[in-house]
């Protein structure tokens, strides 16, 4: 995981260049908008969202794709059909381009996410 040394989100984000920097403003919004309750930081230098000091979401800048770390489990099973179309490893997604980040998948997972707790894996 590439790991940055920004403070917080948007120090984050200004470290991104031109296309990248509007796919992870993008995810982030979706994040801001539909984890509602949850605590945007800083977690191993990428953005992550915490719920009750548990991180359960997190997206980073990768050198080759754009990453969506999804630790819940029981949202993944939820979601197997449709996840099984993705580059996706144990809990994260991988997006290569810009273009390609599907990002009504990821509001229904992020809205699947808030709406219960479940195992963080």
């Amino acid at each position: 995981m590439v790991q940055s040394e920004a403070s917080d989100v948007d120090g984050y984000l200004t470290e991104a260049s031109g296309e990248r920097r509007v796919a992870l403003a993008k995810v982030r919004q979706l994040c801001r908008e539909e984890l509602i309750g949850f605590d945007q930081v800083m977690a191993y230098g990428v953005p992550a969202y915490e719920r009750d000091g548990a991180c359960e979401i997190a997206f980073a800048s990768q050198k080759r794709y754009i990453s969506f770390y999804l630790m819940r489990s029981d949202v993944r099973e939820a979601f197997e059909e449709r996840l099984a179309e993705q580059d996706m490893g144990k809990g994260c997604l991988r997006f290569r381009k810009s273009e390609s980040i599907d990002f009504d998948l990821l509001r229904d997972l992020l809205k699947a996410t808030a709406i219960r707790s479940g195992k963080i894996c």
